[in-house]
């Protein structure tokens, strides 16, 4: 699933080379699912919380997100998220976070085939390198 940068994290990394801002990625960064469509807005609609969903935290490092390789950086580890209480919907995208909840959105990807998540079904998983993202 090829994904993307928000306009947030653009404008920050636009900033820090041209302007001389600094920037500090998060030490954790958590990855979600989203109802809707990937945007560069960063616009997301996550399943219900109380259906058992939760964002899932990954530390921000070499080791689950090797060096960018010709413009490209994937994850080097799976992601499972808990199995669902209730229903969470048709899943669309998954993004990154710089929190648990809120916070920024930093990054985008649609599945290339919506996935339908409901009790009784072990919960959604990312697999290795099948989440990669390029900055543009």
């Amino acid at each position: 699933m090829p994904g993307f940068f928000t306009d947030y994290l653009n404008n920050k990394v636009l900033d820090l080379v041209l302007g001389g801002s600094s920037l500090l990625g998060p030490t954790t960064v958590y990855v979600g699912l989203s109802l809707g469509a990937s945007n560069k807005a960063g616009s997301i609609s996550e399943p219900s919380f109380s259906a058992g969903y939760s964002r899932i935290a990954v530390a921000n490092t070499l080791v689950n997100f090797p060096a960018a390789s010709n413009g490209t950086k994937s994850n080097a580890n799976p992601v499972s998220f808990p199995s669902p209480t209730a229903s969470w919907g048709t899943i669309v995208s998954v993004f990154l976070a710089d929190a648990m909840s809120g916070g920024n959105i930093l990054a985008m990807a649609d599945l290339s085939l919506p996935k339908s998540v409901s009790s009784g079904n072990g919960g959604p998983r990312i697999a290795t390198n099948a989440m990669f993202l390029s900055h543009t």
